[in-house]
C-alpha cells in the first residue's frame, strides 16, 4: 500500500525521537550511569536523555528529563546543538542534543541511574561506549570554552 506521494511502508522508516542534555560545568559534563535494572544499556555511562512524548516539543522534553533525572537548575540553549541517528537495541532513534549550563543545585538522581560524575570530555569518552555522544560532548565543551 502506498501513500499520496507513492511511498510504501518499505520506503519509510519509523523512528523513536529522543533528547539528550549535555550539562556543562567548569569544563566538565554531567555523566550518568544507567541503573543495572534498565532494559536497555544497563550500566552504560551517558548524559541525561529520554524519549519525546507524543504531543511534546523536544525542548519541553529535555527540560522535563533534566528535572526528572537530576533536578539541577540549568540554562538550556533553546536551539539544539546537534541531531544524529542512533539505535536503542535494534530500534532506530533520532537523538536531538541540547547543551545546558549548570546554574545551581545538587544532583538528585532518579531510579533510572545509579551513579553520576562530573567528567572532562576525555574521561566521558573513556567511560561511555556511545561514540557519537562522546564526540558530541567534545564538540559541546570545545564551543563552550571559546564562548
Amino acid at each position: 500500500m502506498s501513500d499520496s506521494r507513492g511511498l510504501t511502508t518499505e520506503d519509510t522508516q519509523l523512528y523513536v525521537v529522543a533528547v539528550a542534555a549535555i550539562i556543562l560545568r567548569e569544563g566538565k559534563v554531567l555523566a550518568m550511569r544507567r541503573a543495572l535494572t534498565k532494559d536497555a544499556g544497563a550500566g552504560l555511562w551517558e548524559t541525561l536523555s529520554g524519549r519525546v512524548s507524543p504531543g511534546e516539543e523536544p525542548l519541553e522534553s529535555v527540560k522535563r528529563e533534566i528535572q526528572e533525572e537530576c533536578g539541577l537548575a540549568v540554562s538550556i540553549e533553546e536551539r539544539p546543538f546537534t541531531v544524529y541517528q542512533a539505535f536503542r537495541k535494534d530500534i532506530p532513534m533520532i537523538v536531538i542534543v541540547y547543551r545546558a549550563h549548570y546554574l545551581s543545585g545538587e544532583v538528585l538522581p532518579s531510579d533510572e541511574h545509579d551513579a553520576f560524575d562530573w567528567l572532562t570530555p576525555g574521561e566521558f569518552a573513556e567511560r561511555s561506549t556511545l561514540t557519537k555522544l562522546a564526540e558530541t560532548v567534545f564538540e559541546a565543551a570545545k564551543v563552550e570554552s571559546k564562548g
